[in-house]
């Protein structure tokens, strides 16, 4: 097979086993994929001012997935709360060559086959002595096979060309004593997917990124550990700002953080606020967007917050909330969570889940769930791990929406009405996390590191620190009132069952009526005792 590409040695491979899997082998296998992730990636660091690594990487890994029985019931099938993993990500040669990388693929099969078998044995013994479960939808569903074919563009990056600008950042990001340590990495990405199953799906495609992230530390009198970000991501390395940009966007977060260093560590409060859009983004990000992925409607170990709301209204009248993979940037910012196939082989669509507040649908992988028997293409997954439901591009959409002036005096008459000291405004955030399993609560956490607050009298905004916001999710949609008219854009990492995937958050920022906030934990010891060395320049 000399010449050959990898998806017709994958695909070869892929029949062979399959064939005589379904003769000899009990229980069969009914469905059998493998998928390739093909991961070049180049990244250059400067951290306190000063160029401190480069580095280059290109591997490929091998997932394989192995179904046995039929796709109403499987080895998948969901019992007393386990989630089952089977394949883990392999390498594979970097060259296309038939004999190592089938014999990888043979031993990986022969492998996921024997765990495959031994726990679709367990769970129907199981399934006959445990209770009928209230969703009986099946185990995997019937889609139609994709071939597609468009590699992405080769990448280029120099590290000699972005090793100056990084300099300059890195000095700026340096150029304060309140400055304990900072960092600036500039990482261009190239991610081939391949994917062949027993279906009949071929599929090559896949991205580039670009993605600059400068990060300055520092630790307050009272021991609490501060951090300000900024991040900025293009298709690739030459879309990225200009370096006077980068400069000054560098200067912004050392300001801030110098700001935050002498702000005052604030108290629990409940009252209105702001969430500007990116704050906004996160905050549906974490409470809405994981309650609708699909795979939590039917898993007994969930919360199912919304399994049974589909018809009924979830958001007030003014709000829809659209996930759209399709769509590459908004406003000339470019989206993280875009892609054209899914994991598991579907095309990409928007789904609508809200339509004027009322829930319409949920995110699907090729988990069915009562009512649901189709992906939406949503499968998706991080190397070494199954697809699941996750989100892509979150957007939320706005009836009512008002001036970001307009929506500041409505903070400042709730404010009054509710004879509140003061509101709240928030700036920018660094992430959150949220719960949705039954044994614990059903709650979030959004964590915010611009936090302003804001005076009804006209005295100015006071920043403050040490503060993270948390709720529960139906109270807090039940208090948004209005939205600004200017959609922002968080790009960020998502880490679930199906492990890390990029996603973005599109939100105009909000107006809460009443939002909680509680102290953030923080360290005891305080700044460095010794002055700085003689030598370090400020």
């Amino acid at each position: 097979m000399f010449g050959a590409s990898l998806p017709d040695i994958l695909n070869q491979e892929l029949e062979r086993n399959f064939n005589i899997l379904k003769g000899k082998a009990q229980p069969a296998p009914y469905y059998i994929a493998y998928a390739v992730a093909d991961e070049q990636t180049e990244a250059i660091a400067a951290t306190d001012g000063v160029v401190r690594g480069k580095s280059a990487e290109h591997q490929r890994v091998l997932d394989v997935i192995v179904r046995v029985g039929d796709r109403k019931f499987d080895n998948y099938h969901m019992s007393d709360g386990e989630r089952p993993h089977f394949t883990r990500a392999v390498n594979i040669p970097l060259e296309d060559l038939a004999a190592p990388i089938q014999r990888i693929a043979w031993m990986e099969t022969d492998r996921c086959w024997r765990a495959a078998a031994q726990r679709f044995t367990q769970v129907k013994a199981r399934a006959k002595t445990s209770a009928a479960p209230e969703d009986n939808s099946d185990d995997f569903s019937v889609e139609e096979p994709a071939v597609y074919n468009e590699p992405p563009p080769e990448i280029r990056f120099s590290t000699d060309t972005w090793a100056p600008r990084l300099k300059r950042i890195a000095a700026e990001l340096a150029h304060s004593d309140g400055v304990l340590s900072s960092e600036v990495e500039v990482v261009a990405e190239r991610q081939t997917r391949y994917l062949v199953n027993t279906e009949g799906t071929r599929l090559v495609h896949g991205s580039t990124t670009a993605r600059l992230i400068m990060i300055c530390r520092g630790k307050a009198s009272d021991g609490m550990d501060l951090m300000t970000t900024r991040t900025f991501e293009a298709p690739t390395p030459d879309r990225l700002p200009g370096a006077d940009t980068l400069v000054t966007a560098a200067a912004g977060i050392r300001t801030n953080l110098e700001k935050l260093l002498t702000a005052p560590y604030t108290e629990p409060f409940v009252g209105p606020a702001i969430l500007s859009g990116r704050a906004a983004g996160v905050f549906f990000h974490e409470i809405f967007g994981h309650r609708i992925e699909g795979q939590r409607q039917k898993d007994e170990r969930e919360g199912q917050t919304f399994a049974k709301s589909i018809g009924q209204p979830v958001l007030p009248p003014f709000l829809s909330v659209v996930f759209d993979p399709t769509m590459r940037a908004l406003g000339g910012v470019s989206l993280s969570g875009w892609y054209t196939y899914d994991d598991q082989g579907v095309k990409a669509r928007p789904v609508t889940v809200v339509e004027d507040g009322t829930l319409r649908t949920f995110l699907m992988s090729r988990t069915p769930i009562q009512g649901w028997d189709h992906s939406n293409g949503h499968g998706r997954a991080q190397p070494g791990y199954e697809p699941v439901a996750r989100q892509s591009n979150l957007i939320v959409e706005s009836k009512k929406q008002v001036s970001d002036q307009q929506l500041r005096r409505m903070l400042m008459d709730e404010i009054k009405r509710q004879n509140k000291p003061y509101g709240l405004y928030f700036e920018d955030i660094s992430g959150g996390r949220t719960l949705t399993q039954r044994r614990g609560l059903q709650a979030f956490t959004v964590v915010p590191v611009m936090v302003y607050r804001v005076y009804a009298d006209g005295r100015p905004d006071q920043l403050v620190r040490g503060v993270d916001i948390v709720g529960t999710p139906l109270s807090s949609f039940a208090r948004i009132e209005a939205t600004s008219d200017r959609p922002e854009v968080f790009n960020g990492i998502c880490g679930a069952e199906s492990g890390n995937v990029p996603v973005s958050a599109v939100s105009p920022a909000l107006l809460i009526s009443e939002i909680e906030v509680q102290k953030k934990a923080r360290a005891e010891d305080r700044p460095p005792f010794l002055p700085r060395p003689a030598g370090e320049a400020r």
